[in-house]
């Protein structure tokens, strides 16, 4: 979940008192947040740079940490953060978010040129008048674009976010995308024009912007916004021009979002308005922009308006597991910013009609209403229940007697991954390729391309990165493999396996071969001789993964069950492992 770090002075004087931190903790808590840490400016830049820790003097900042919900866009920032806990301790209503009335014709307008479907196809704009910046509003406000470029933006591929001092530019304004060579600015920060392939160029230095360029570079055209007088205000998703760039002294930000998602565009500028427009000559208004088309689609945004979505009452205690009363419900509802609305439905029941403020676009469902109530009531207060016991399945009860068994002779358990390399379950065990496993369609790494089909890959690699482990290794594992089924209606089927491995000095054969023998016989299977169907025997195998003439497949009740042997000197070497091995596999479903 992502951290906000907020001045805990700036912070308390926002909430309007002070608090002990473990009152403040506490607060959190009910609230659904948590206090991750509590440090100082000063030890945050000492950490960054690896200096050694120092006691913290008392004039410097102390900086709260604070983890919040990752789908909570509101409190990414002291303002909502603030204005949330605000509300929840019930020292504040909730505010109510307007959208200036403006004739259409006074309208500032946004035009969209087609050639911005090939790249970014969507932009959304909106104009906060009359703000008052000082340093630390400042500072929030540019915190909350990275916060927000960093969480639902994407890191800048789904929307990017531009601001821009209004008093330095004029509208209407278009939005374009053209050859690199046809766009000359000058970039924040910097005093000189630059095309944007020179830009390009030249921000591939920089540790910040660098890792943007790959969203735009590959594109015959650029994204591109202008004013009226062709003034660049910002190369999308990278960079916006100095001319527009605001300062302490801004009054009126106007802000676009462009974006390949226009439902997350909507809530980033939705986001950036609700926030900051608290600090409005008119506190909580915001002034609309239109957005057109050539082929004559146009839209107004933002869109502040509240969506309403009905919920049962009944629905919400039976999900809590609490009895609450319709007034009651209500209350808890407005501590989290959600108008509630008490009503009877035709049925008879009680029911709300849930308004949904543009804050909260996290409410998507009845169930996130329900958590919500729960998280204002108090997780704590809600009573406890004893569910009936559970009695686990036959197949995980047996393993968890067969890992007791194996760990009491003296062999460790290892658990590894079930996803592995494709030449790990063939040309690394001396085997074809293997028509059964299952691919990975969209493998991070080549390390995980398939499920396993069999435990003997995990098992080497655990031995092959710890072959300098005092020896003898004794080692085992119970887990699934997956194959290839087409009866299943998913395509494949899980198979529960024990494997288990020696390696020290002398290969172990014969101590593999006593633990087969102790496996029977816990199992209460009796050694019978060849084709008695009565118990288990061992017969010769040719598998390629072993050693040939010291491997032999298990006969259970007259069905094969697993094969054990010397691991053959090459699968070892694949492996990296210079002492010889024993190894033997079983699919213990076979025993049930």
């Amino acid at each position: 979940m992502p951290t906000v770090s907020v001045g805990r002075d700036r912070l308390f004087a926002a909430l309007g008192r002070s608090y002990t931190q473990e009152e403040f903790e506490d607060l959190c808590f009910k609230f659904g947040i948590e206090l991750d840490d509590v440090t100082t400016e000063k030890a945050i830049i000492r950490k960054e740079k690896h200096l050694e820790e120092e006691e913290p003097s008392e004039d410097e900042e102390v900086i709260y940490k604070i983890e919040v919900p990752a789908n909570r866009y509101d409190l990414l920032c002291l303002e909502g953060l603030s204005q949330a806990l605000r509300i929840f301790a019930g020292l504040d209503p909730i505010p109510t978010y307007t959208v200036a009335t403006i004739s259409k014709e006074s309208m500032l307008k946004m035009h969209v040129k087609p050639e911005t479907s090939q790249i970014r196809p969507y932009v959304v704009c909106a104009v906060l008048r009359g703000v008052t910046f000082d340093e630390t509003r400042y500072n929030s406000f540019i915190d909350l674009q990275d916060r927000l470029h960093q969480n639902i933006c994407r890191r800048r591929t789904l929307v990017a976010i531009g601001t821009h001092d209004l008093d330095t530019i004029e509208g209407p304004f278009t939005y374009e995308a053209l050859a690199p060579k046809d766009i000359k600015f000058t970039p924040l920060k910097q005093t000189r024009n630059f095309s944007a392939d020179e830009l390009m160029e030249f921000y591939k230095k920089d540790l910040k912007l660098k890792k943007f360029l790959h969203i735009i570079e590959g594109s015959p055209v650029y994204p591109v916004i202008y004013d009226q007088k062709r003034t660049v205000l910002s190369l999308p998703p990278i960079i916006n021009g100095a001319h527009s760039a605001i300062t302490l002294k801004t009054k009126n930000v106007f802000i676009e979002c462009t974006a390949t998602d226009l439902t997350k565009a909507n809530i980033v500028l939705n986001t950036m308005v609700t926030m900051f427009s608290m600090y409005c000559e008119r506190k909580f208004e915001v002034e609309p922009v239109e957005v057109t088309y050539t082929d004559g689609r146009s839209y107004v945004s933002p869109d502040l308006s509240f969506y309403q979505m009905e919920v049962p009452l009944s629905y919400l205690t039976k999900l809590i597991g609490v009895s609450l009363p319709a007034h009651e419900s209500a209350c808890l509802l407005n501590k989290m910013q959600l108008h509630a609305k008490h009503s009877i439905s035709e049925k008879n029941e009680a029911s709300f009609t849930i308004s949904v403020p543009p804050t909260r676009s996290d409410i998507l469902h009845l169930c996130d209403v329900a958590e919500d109530v729960a998280i204002a009531y108090g997780y704590n207060e809600i009573p406890k229940i004893t569910f009936p016991s559970v009695k686990p399945q036959l197949l995980n009860k047996f393993s968890d007697l067969i890992r007791e068994e194996i760990a009491t002779v003296g062999y460790t358990e290892v658990l590894t991954w079930i996803l592995c390399s494709s030449k790990e379950i063939s040309t690394m065990l001396n085997r074809a390729e293997d028509k059964t496993a299952v691919i990975n369609g969209n493998p991070r790494s080549a390390d995980f391309e398939v499920v396993r089909t069999t435990l003997m890959p995990g098992i080497l690699k655990t031995v092959g990165h710890n072959k300098d482990h005092p020896k003898p290794i004794k080692i085992f594992e119970v887990g699934d493999v997956v194959q290839l089924d087409e009866k299943k209606d998913v395509g494949a089927s899980n198979y529960r396996k024990l494997a288990a491995l020696h390696c020290g000095s002398t290969s172990g054969f014969e101590l593999i071969h006593g633990l087969v023998d102790r496996i029977m016989e816990v199992m209460g299977t009796p050694f019978v001789s060849p084709g008695d169907k009565t118990g288990y025997y061992i017969e010769s195998s040719n598998e390629p993964e072993y050693l040939k003439g010291r491997q032999a497949h298990i006969i259970f009740k007259g069905e094969k069950i697993g094969t054990f042997g010397i691991v053959h000197p090459q699968v070892l070497h694949n492996f990296d492992i210079p002492d010889p091995c024993s190894f033997v596999e079983i699919d213990i479903e076979k025993f049930l």
